[in-house]
Order: C-alpha cells, then structure tokens, then sequence
C-alpha cells in the first residue's frame, strides 16, 4: 500500500487539482482525527480559495475510494484517518476532544477469549474509551 494520501489518490487514478493535493498533504500531517472544519482550516491557510465545499466533496471523494475512514467519537462530528492502517484502539479525552491512539495486547488477547467463550470467532472491533485527564495534586 502506497505511503501518503496523496500517493494512495494517484494509484486509484484519482484526479489530483492543486486544492486536492493540498487537502491530500494536510491529512497525510495531521497527527490528530481532524473534521472536516478542521481540514478546510489547515488547507484554506494554504490557499484561501479552498473552499469548505471543496473539502466536504474530497473527503467524500477518498471515503468512497477507501483512502479515507470516517470515525465518529461522542461529540457527534465526523473525524477522518487513513484507511487501511493497522489495527488501533482510541481513548478520547472527554474535556478536550484530543485523541489518543493505543494497542494493547492484553485487551486484544480478552477480547478474543471473550468472543471464543460466547462461540464466536473474531472479524474485527472498535474500542472507544472516554476518560478524563487525572490530576496529580
């Protein structure tokens, strides 16, 4: 599988204008799960004539295209990751919205043992955990 977004857009004989390419850069930077809102900021800061409608039409463009996934946390706005990249769980802080992405092979193995217990083989999860920062006093 191709490294970048951009590259990923190439090899499914996407039609790359420079506002795409733009938008293909900035998801390939974000370190977060940005929104829509949030990637039509990054990418009018590069060229203001980028438009939210633009943005909208080519995150829809690369979902279709599983480029994209779209994950929805509890406040209820649509956020976008690379598809197609190994397998992670996120822990959600609830007071900032920041997204944490873990692996942890102990809740894997459970959650097999789990499924196994009950008849079922795995194909796949989602693990979401919310929490809030503690704070050391």
């Amino acid at each position: 599988m191709p490294d970048t977004i951009l590259d990923r857009c190439k090899q499914n004989g996407l039609r790359m204008t420079g506002q795409r390419k733009i938008i293909a850069q900035v998801l390939d930077l974000a370190k977060d799960h940005p929104a829509v809102e949030e990637l039509h900021a990054r990418a009018h800061a590069q060229d203001s004539k980028i438009s939210l409608a633009t943005v909208y039409r080519t995150v829809k463009t690369l979902e279709a295209c599983g480029i994209l996934e779209k994950v929805e946390f509890r406040d209820g706005r649509a956020r976008y990751e690379a598809a197609g990249r190994a397998h992670h769980d996120h822990l959600i802080d609830v007071d900032t919205g920041k997204v944490i992405e873990f692996v942890d092979p102990e809740i894997e193995a459970l959650q097999d043992k789990i499924a196994t217990k009950l008849g079922y083989r795995l194909t796949g999860h989602r693990l979401e955990l919310f929490g809030v920062k503690i704070t050391s006093e």
